[in-house]
């Protein structure tokens, strides 16, 4: 295996199904970009209908041989992948820089995040174990089991394309369900890596397959009766739309939306470190993380020093070409790049003050990559687009409010709620904080507050929708379902005769 991208007898990237490479035969595809040149690299396959129901086919062929694999057999290979995963994690961040743009050391911190989830999901034959009540009733003995749902789907994004479906496909395969992974158009490699290292795990041909596609493949994923579930990351209005389509072909969905993640930095912080964690927070992977912190929220007579202090840092960065020496890297695309700017300059328009301006960064790159700098802007309103919106850059934004009070209204009168943070000494402040704030994951003194594995990701409001998180315990019960038996053996001594209609007693 290499860190060049997979692709079929064509040239094009492909899909993966049934243990191979597939072209389909819709004959469309899409440009794959390098962002720090602006260099087509690849052409992704798009899938038709009939493409897209040739790998859910796949997958629904697979599951019942899987789902009646022993629980010994199926850690035995998902410990297989993770070994795999490990020794050569170095390959996939290399195609995760050459499509999205991040930084190696980003890139593998990705994966390294994602390895996580893999490591928790080899623990699944505890994380399955059933309950028993032995002589619930006379002679009866109750117990619950937990079984796969059956073929499921992934829809990912851009920004994450191997730590978000290793959110999910591991607790999904380990639980003896079949997976389709349908990555974003932007970074499709990564997937067909994945696929085939776990051809080489040892996993059967049809358990995991990659769907590449835009629309059409995404909303034969969401109305195929085959697929029985859905886990989306992305933009709020999309994951709005998976939801409703989705659970409307009833089909069990976990929507993770979009975010506006704020941070209070409150009078007694310790003003340095508040100013590190913000730059770590706002700028990493050119601010397209879901978990980025875009709004910093100064309490108090601190602002001034706070932004001087962020200001000072963030002119250090040096941005470029991620496969150097870079600390940060391009937006994914020039669309993007340019959509990312124009708040910018809306921001100046409307009044704010743009301490540090990345709209002119000089990179350590090519002349046509999707180049912006790290962004300070001061003295932002609440009624400001860089404020309202999620811009998905290297954007972040100080608003000056006087009270905790205030700072804590922002975060709860906005729609968001999927992560955020308190830069504070005071433990009084920092459990009120963890208290009040209506957001799914919190950070004290962290300020991108992402669980490990154990736990579930997943915020709050228009961040979510459906009841389940990613990961964790909420993972394994959103990719089983229960089932209760209820058993009774009749003692050969003893035989009941004659009629008995009523109702079954608890004797």
């Amino acid at each position: 295996m290499s860190a060049t991208p997979v692709t079929s007898t064509t040239g094009t990237i492909s899909h993966w199904c049934d243990g191979k490479l597939f072209a389909g035969d819709s004959g469309n595809t899409a440009p794959v970009t390098n962002p720090a040149t602006g260099a087509v690299t690849g052409q992704v396959a798009l899938a038709s209908v009939a493409d897209a129901q040739l790998v859910i086919d796949s997958a629904a062929a697979a599951f019942p041989a899987w789902r009646d694999t022993s629980l010994a057999k199926r850690t035995a290979i998902l410990f297989n992948f993770r070994e795999l995963l490990n020794k050569r994690k170095g390959e996939l961040a290399a195609l995760i820089t050459a499509e999205h743009g991040k930084v190696l050391s980003d890139a593998l911190g990705e994966v390294g995040r994602g390895q996580e989830v893999v490591e928790f999901a080899c623990n699944i034959p505890y994380l399955l174990k059933g309950g028993f009540s032995e002589n619930a009733s006379t002679g009866v003995d109750v117990h619950s089991v937990r079984q796969p749902l059956g073929p499921i789907g992934i829809i990912s994004p851009f920004n994450f394309p191997a730590m978000v479906p290793m959110w999910f496909f591991p607790i999904a395969i380990a639980t003896g369900n079949t997976v389709v992974v349908k990555p974003s158009e932007k970074d499709p490699s990564s997937s067909l890596w994945m696929a085939e290292l776990w051809k080489e795990a040892g996993l059967p041909d049809g358990v995991f397959n990659v769907l590449q596609g835009d629309k059409t493949a995404v909303d034969e994923l969401l109305t195929n009766p085959k697929i029985k579930s859905i886990s989306f990351v992305g933009s709020t209005p999309i994951a709005q739309y998976v939801y409703a389509t989705g659970t409307a072909s009833g089909k069990r969905v976990q929507a993770l939306g979009g975010a506006k993640n704020h941070a209070i930095v409150l009078p007694d912080a310790d003003l340095d470190e508040a100013a590190a964690a913000m730059v770590n927070a706002g700028f990493g992977s050119a601010g397209e993380r879901c978990m980025a912190i875009s709004a910093c929220v100064a309490v108090g007579e601190i602002a001034d020093t706070l932004v001087a202090k962020i200001a000072e840092r963030a002119a250090t960065i040096k941005t470029g070409d991620g496969t150097g020496d870079a600390d940060m890297g391009p937006l994914v695309t020039k669309v993007h790049r340019d959509k990312v700017a124009s708040y910018v300059d809306a921001a100046e328009t409307d009044g704010a003050t743009i301490v540090l301006d990345g709209r002119g960064v000089v990179v350590d790159g090519g002349a046509d990559g999707f180049w912006l700098g790290p962004t300070l802007l001061d003295n932002v309103t609440t009624d400001m687009s860089c404020y309202t919106d999620e811009i998905f850059g290297p954007v972040l934004s100080v608003v000056r409010v006087d009270t905790y009070e205030e700072a804590i209204g922002l975060i709860n009168a906005n729609p968001y709620g999927n992560g955020t943070a308190i830069f504070t000494n005071d433990g009084g402040a920092a459990r009120r904080f963890q208290n009040e704030v209506e957001v799914g994951m919190v950070g004290i003194n962290v300020p991108i507050p992402v669980p490990m594995a154990y736990f579930s990701f997943g915020g709050w409001k228009a961040s979510l929708f459906g009841d389940t998180h990613a990961h964790g315990i909420e993972g394994v019960n959103f990719f089983t379902r229960m089932k209760a038996i209820t058993t009774r053996w009749q003692d050969p001594s003893v035989r009941t005769d004659g009629l008995n209609l009523g109702f079954p007693q608890n004797v």
